[in-house]
């Protein structure tokens, strides 16, 4: 069963978030992919934030660009932990899409990433260290991670 839904806008997101699925499957950590955009699939965007739970999901990594509002709409329709990823499209590279994603409202919080592949990147980082804080394979191949980091800092 899934327990990170990585959500994309479009479909052309997908390359930009293949960072995220490697690290996910390296870390293995079961993950589902969907794309919704908050503009076009707004029902769907409901009916996913309100149903994750439910589904088994623990963690939403969610990415956008240009005027990001995904990861916003999909954390108003859920308590759990919502990642975003703002990407850089646009006249704008991404400067749009970042201070959408981290400028939300007291109370519906979003972890907000760096642009592009760094924040692909550790929004699946954090996903992992959000679930092993309940999943032991997890917190255990993550930390072998992160040990393996110190060994090339030498």
């Amino acid at each position: 069963m899934p327990l990170v839904a990585v959500i994309m806008g479009s479909n052309s997101d997908n390359e930009a978030l293949q960072p995220t699925l490697d690290i996910l499957t390296k870390l293995g950590i079961e993950y589902e992919v969907d794309v919704i955009s908050a503009h076009r699939t707004p029902e769907k965007a409901r009916q996913f934030g309100q149903n994750a739970r439910r589904r088994g999901i623990e963690v939403i990594i969610a990415a956008a660009g240009r005027a990001a509002h995904l990861p916003g709409v999909l954390a108003s329709w859920t308590t759990l932990p919502v990642i975003g990823v703002p990407l850089a499209h646009g006249e704008l590279k991404g400067i749009d899409a970042l201070y959408s994603i981290v400028q939300m409202p007291a109370g519906i919080p979003v972890a907000c990433m760096a642009l592009d592949t760094a924040g692909a990147k550790n929004a699946a980082y954090l996903a992992a260290g959000i679930l092993g804080l309940k999943h032991e394979d997890i917190r255990q191949a993550y930390e072998k991670y992160r040990s393996e980091l110190q060994g090339d800092s030498q």
